[in-house]
Order: structure tokens, then C-alpha cells, then sequence
């Protein structure tokens, strides 16, 4: 595999940031805050959320399962 340069990421500053561009930032800090969301033409985006993935369920009974009527009445009667 040939050696090749990693891509470098444009560095994040407040004049990136939703709240700078709009007059909405309080805060006078030489680096973005927690609170950055990227300027975008269609407004404020939410930040991306994880995705739920479900799982199959594996076994055909749950280890905690209680005991049936009949198992009950076979282990009391």
C-alpha cells in the first residue's frame, strides 16, 4: 500500500459557528465552545443521532422466565 498523505480537516472556528454568524453568541472565547453547531444555508440543523439497532432475539426462552402453572403445581403438590 502506498504511503499517502491523510486528509487534513479544515480547522472549526466561531466565524463557522450558527450562533456567531447570527448574532446569537454570548461568549468571547479564542477557541468554539461545546455549544458549535456549522453555519448552513438552511438554518440550524440538530447534531446527528445514534441509531437504535435491534438485535434478534436468541433463545427461545428467557433465562428469568417464571414456571408455569403446571411446573408450579408439580413442584408444590
Amino acid at each position: 500500500m502506498p504511503n499517502r498523505p491523510m486528509a487534513r480537516t479544515k480547522k472549526i472556528t466561531c466565524e463557522d459557528c450558527y450562533f456567531r454568524r447570527n448574532l446569537l453568541c454570548a461568549l468571547d472565547l479564542a477557541e468554539p465552545c461545546t455549544t458549535f453547531r456549522p453555519n448552513h444555508p438552511d438554518g440550524l440543523r440538530p447534531p446527528q443521532q445514534l441509531r437504535f439497532v435491534f438485535h434478534q432475539e436468541r433463545r427461545a426462552r428467557a433465562a428469568w422466565a417464571f414456571p408455569s402453572a403446571q411446573e408450579q403445581a408439580a413442584l408444590h403438590g
